[in-house]
């Protein structure tokens, strides 16, 4: 939808993506209007329909993709960086110190548990997302020499979808810690 926006077009475009995307992940899908999210973003309800003429539906694809690719950025430049063990262990501080910090506001939960039920178009969103999030972690692994990289992808990416299910449920990000910790054991041993 940017193709043929101005440079203040596609402000105005991000800047309702954006403030979307906080109202939804702070009150849920069902409890946010596009009035709320008018006055939340001080903006008219024909720019809405401007930047979204297709309306609500078209709006919360837009915050679906923004939320993905929020998982991924929050966790650069350590994401990108992965291979040698004290890249893990920094890029698990940065993921575990997000998670702690977003609380319930999880962008991927507000994608899954939000906005996938009530739009089918975001569950292949979601599928790309934890696509290239582990292929990400594979590289990273096979960077690191992993005895089974394609295995330490998917075991990572699973601790820390677990991990952050029970920091969701509980307040208490031990799990968080304690998953990742197993997970990435072999890759953040020093080597000898």
């Amino acid at each position: 939808m940017s193709a043929g926006l101005t440079r203040k077009g596609i402000a105005t475009r991000d800047r309702i993506v954006t403030g979307a995307a906080a109202l939804l992940r702070e009150r849920g899908v069902d409890e946010v209007s596009l009035d709320d999210i008018r006055a939340a973003t001080a903006t008219s309800k024909s720019q809405l329909f401007h930047y979204f003429p297709e309306g609500r539906a078209q709006l919360l694809l837009a915050v679906a993709q923004h939320e993905a690719a929020s998982v991924l950025h929050d966790q650069e430049p350590e994401l990108s960086s992965l291979g040698p063990p004290a890249t893990w262990t920094a890029w698990r501080d940065v993921v575990i110190a997000r998670y702690e910090a977003q609380g319930t506001r999880c962008p991927l939960a507000a994608l899954t548990r939000q906005l996938a039920p009530s739009n089918p178009e975001v569950r292949p969103i979601v599928a790309d997302l934890l696509t290239t999030w582990r292929a990400r972690l594979t590289e990273g692994a096979r960077r690191a020499n992993a005895a089974d990289p394609e295995k330490s992808g998917f075991v990572i990416l699973a601790a820390v979808q677990g991990g952050v299910n029970m920091l969701l449920a509980t307040g208490d990000s031990t799990a968080l810690r304690v998953a990742l910790d197993a997970a990435l054991a072999d890759l953040t041993a020093p080597a000898g």
